[in-house]
C-alpha cells in the first residue's frame, strides 16, 4: 500500500501529518508514503525531506500544480493499493486496515473513506461548509449503495494503482483518478470506517476563491471526461447530472429567481417592484457585513453558489487553474 499527498506552504500542518504518519507506519511497517512538494516558499520540504524514515519527497521545479504532482508519485508507486489524501488531512489510526479490507472483493477498484470535518463553530463559512459537506457525505453514501459513487474527494480515497489514469495538469485529479475506476467497470464505494480529519475553511474570502478555482477545474475535467461519461449507463449519468452539473448553475438559477420577482412585484406596481428590489439589496448588504447568524449562513450559501457559477464562466472563457494556494483559515 502507498499513501500519496501533495504539499505548497503546509509547515503549519507538517508537525500534526508527519506525527500521523509515524503512527500509521508503527502499524504498518511496510507502508510506502510518498510525498510531493510544489516549490514551497516556507519550511514544508525541509520539515518532510528531514524525515527520510517515515516517506520519501519530490520537489518540483517551482509551482507544478497538485495533478502534476499526484502523476509523478504514482509513477513512483509501488503498492497495489494506492491512498490519496492531502497534507493538512489526518487519517484514524485504523483507518488503513479498514481499507485493505474492503479491497477483499476483486471488484471494488476504488473506496471513498468518510472524511470528518473539524472547527465548525469558527464562523458562519465554517458551519455552512459543515452542513453542505455532511450532505456530500450523505449523498455519497447513497450514490455507493446503488452502485457507484460520482467521483471522490482528495482528502482520502484509494484505488487499485493498475487504474490510474493519464490526464492533463488542469483538471481535477481527485475526480479523474477515481472515476477512471467506474470507467474500468469497477465499483468505486463509499465505506464509513476509513476516517480522516481535516479542518474546515473559516473565511469567506478563502472560501470564495477555493469555489471559483474548483469550478473552473471541475468544468475543465468534464470536458476532458466528457466521451468516457456519456459510456456511463443511465443510472451513473443521473447521478453525475443531478449531483455534479446542476450545482455549476446553481448561482445562475438564483440570480434569475431574484430578477424574475423583482420583475413580477414590477408587473404589479412600480413602488412594489422598487420595494422588493430594494429588500433584496438590504439583505444582501446586512448578509455581507454579518459573520454569524442565520442571515450570514444564508449569504455564504449565497456566496459560494455565485462563486461556483463564476468559475465554470472563467473556465468556459478558457482560463485554467492549475496551481493551488491552501486556505490560510484552515
Amino acid at each position: 500500500m502507498t499513501l500519496v499527498f501533495c504539499a505548497y506552504n503546509e509547515a503549519a500542518h507538517m508537525p500534526a501529518k508527519l506525527e500521523n504518519i509515524a503512527r500509521l507506519k508503527a502499524r504498518h511497517p511496510d507502508l510506502e508514503v510518498l510525498a510531493f512538494d510544489d516549490g514551497s516558499s516556507d519550511a514544508t520540504y525541509q520539515l518532510l525531506s528531514a524525515r527520510p524514515d517515515l516517506l520519501s519527497v519530490v520537489r518540483g521545479g517551482g509551482r507544478n500544480g497538485k495533478a502534476h504532482g499526484m502523476k509523478l508519485l504514482a509513477a513512483r508507486a509501488t503498492g497495489e493499493i494506492m491512498v490519496f489524501t492531502d497534507a493538512n488531512v489526518t487519517l484514524r489510526e485504523d483507518a488503513l486496515e479498514a481499507l485493505a479490507a474492503w479491497y477483499a472483493d476483486p471488484q471494488v477498484g476504488g473506496v471513498c473513506g468518510a472524511l470528518h470535518y473539524l472547527g465548525s463553530d469558527t464562523s458562519a463559512t465554517a458551519s455552512v461548509g459543515s452542513r453542505y459537506w455532511r450532505m456530500e457525505e450523505h449523498l455519497k453514501a447513497e450514490e455507493s449503495r446503488t452502485g457507484n459513487v460520482m467521483g471522490a474527494d482528495g482528502s482520502i480515497f484509494s484505488i487499485r494503482r493498475a487504474l490510474y489514469p493519464e490526464f492533463p495538469d488542469t483538471v481535477l485529479d481527485d475526480f479523474t483518478v477515481s472515476m477512471a475506476v467506474v470507467f474500468a467497470g469497477k465499483r468505486l464505494i463509499k465505506v464509513e470506517d476509513v476516517v480522516a480529519y481535516e479542518g474546515l475553511v473559516a473565511s469567506r474570502k478563502d472560501e470564495i476563491a477555493r469555489k471559483i478555482r474548483i469550478a473552473a477545474r471541475a468544468f475543465h475535467t468534464h470536458s476532458f471526461l466528457a466521451p468516457k461519461l456519456a459510456r456511463m449507463g443511465g443510472l451513473d449519468k443521473f447521478k453525475y447530472a443531478s449531483r455534479k452539473i446542476l450545482r455549476w448553475f446553481g448561482g445562475g438559477f438564483l440570480v434569475i429567481g431574484a430578477l424574475s420577482f423583482v420583475l413580477a412585484m414590477l408587473a404589479i406596481s412600480w413602488p412594489l417592484g422598487l420595494a422588493a428590489a430594494a429588500a433584496i439589496a438590504a439583505a444582501v448588504l446586512a448578509g455581507l457585513r454579518m459573520t454569524k447568524g442565520p442571515l450570514a449562513s444564508i449569504m455564504e450559501i449565497v456566496i459560494a453558489l455565485i462563486a461556483t457559477q463564476i468559475g465554470v464562466f472563467r473556465a468556459m472563457r478558457g482560463q485554467t487553474f492549475a496551481v493551488w494556494n491552501p486556505a490560510k483559515s484552515r
